[in-house]
């Protein structure tokens, strides 16, 4: 069976994608077959070598998209906790295809039930930055309340999950964000708002338990240096300088988000509760999905998640 898809035959960026028909799996052992109706887009993962190769093995062409919310279509043999007709979102491992497509298939430990009560747009918007930044706080910052934290980007994607999931816990939080956005990081739950450009000041240093870049690589020293001895940085991009974390003794810590389905259902716990904010800058038709992922170049972009929207089938 066939199916429409946004697929890259070689490796580049957006002007490599294009909407064709691709083939409809089936599912495995222990996969389920979706029906997507929402698949978010992170405009980095075209540079990842996951999103190219498996193992070292080219595996051209792809389907990108890796958050996504839809109807299960098929179970595969051994899945018994998920049926036909139940909703669900999650994330696609990073290298398999992914869920800019009208089906994708996905083990079903990658997934979880989407509460009735949270859009679908909105639940694949979050699936990947909020599961980010919850196992950011809870397994490796092992933020408590009281603590002091340092988000820097604390408006961005996952720094605007970050912020709240760190108010919520009781946390003193203090973020970096450009000028035009400390309103709303005050808004998502920021105590303090550095502006960017000007965090290496003498009054904070050492001053936090917990300093977190959300903002890319190459972590800057200053974030280092605000942090106190024996306290945490953690990174996601990239696992940071060695050297710095040393100088300044702290426990440094790099990980990637795995989607499990207990985390998940933490996190559809988290979204049903209606009190945390997914912002979605962007929605597209899956059939636009090229002008989807040129739109992250564009100056002035909105904040959050550009979405892919797939139509219902009959």
């Amino acid at each position: 069976m066939m199916m429409m898809a946004l697929r890259a035959h070689k490796r580049g960026g957006p002007e490599q994608l294009v909407y064709e028909q691709a083939p409809r799996l089936a599912p495995g052992e222990s996969e389920i077959l979706v029906a997507v109706r929402a698949a978010a887009i992170t405009f980095a993962e075209l540079t990842w070598p996951e999103t190219w190769e498996a193992g070292g093995v080219d595996r051209t062409p792809i389907i990108p998209s890796h958050e996504f919310a839809g109807v299960v279509a098929e179970v595969g043999p051994g899945v018994d906790d998920l049926m036909a007709g139940d909703e669900v979102f999650g994330l696609v491992p990073f290298d398999r295809d992914g869920a800019a497509a009208e089906y994708v298939v996905v083990p079903s430990s990658s997934v979880a039930r989407k509460p009735a009560n949270v859009p679908d747009i909105v639940a694949a918007a979050a699936a990947l930055p909020a599961l980010t930044a919850w196992e950011a706080l809870s397994e490796h910052a092992h933020l408590q309340s009281g603590q002091r934290i340092l988000i820097r980007g604390g408006t961005g994607g996952v720094g605007s999950f970050l912020t709240q999931f760190a108010r919520d816990a009781g946390a003193h939080v203090t973020v970096t964000a450009p000028a035009r956005a400390v309103a709303r990081a005050t808004a998502l739950g920021a105590m303090r708002v550095i502006e960017a450009g000007t965090e290496s000041t003498q009054a904070d240093l050492g001053q936090f338990d917990v300093g977190i870049d959300a903002v890319g690589a190459d972590t800057p020293e200053w974030l280092f240096a605000l942090v106190r001895p024996g306290g945490r940085v953690i990174t996601l991009q990239e696992p940071a300088d060695p050297a710095l974390a040393t100088k300044y003794g702290v426990m440094a810590d790099f990980f990637i988000v795995t989607a499990r389905r207990e985390k998940l259902d933490h996190l559809a716990s988290i979204l049903s509760g209606g009190h945390v904010e997914v912002a979605v800058a962007a929605t597209f038709p899956l059939f636009e999905g090229r002008e989807a992922y040129e739109s992250g170049g564009r100056l002035g972009r909105a904040e959050g998640k550009t979405v892919l929207v797939i139509e219902e089938r009959n």
